[in-house]
């Protein structure tokens, strides 16, 4: 893949995370598997690509949750449990099945947000 390729991977992710708040992952999961990046190595570089993304959109995003900022402090802790959880099971899980898991999660989400 050239390095087009890889602009445009980053301008959409960049783009999507910062409208849907840190929704990138979505668009970056398929596009890195295209270039050619095994399952893991997707998921991987998605998380490692949203991070960055996230921290800059949260700038724009903290006038929203500013009132509810301890809330957001302490549903960020225990996401970091569950982010270790999540990194230790992709370790375990074959890529078939990450493949199948995360398929089916955009769909239930894809439906959730048409009905809505």
């Amino acid at each position: 893949m050239g390095k087009f390729y890889f602009y445009l991977l980053g301008i959409i992710t960049g783009l999507a995370n910062g409208l849907f708040g840190s929704g990138g992952g979505i668009i970056a999961v398929p596009m890195l598997k295209k270039s050619g990046l095994s399952t893991k190595e997707s998921h991987a570089t998605s998380i490692a690509l949203t991070l960055p993304l996230s921290i800059v959109s949260s700038v724009f995003y903290f006038n929203i949750i500013k009132d509810i900022f301890s809330d957001t402090l302490m549903i960020i802790a225990v996401g970091l449990i569950g982010a270790l959880l999540g990194g230790f099971f992709m370790k375990k899980i074959p890529s078939k099945y990450l493949k199948k898991a995360f398929g089916i999660i955009l769909i239930i989400s894809g439906i959730r947000l048409f009905f809505k």
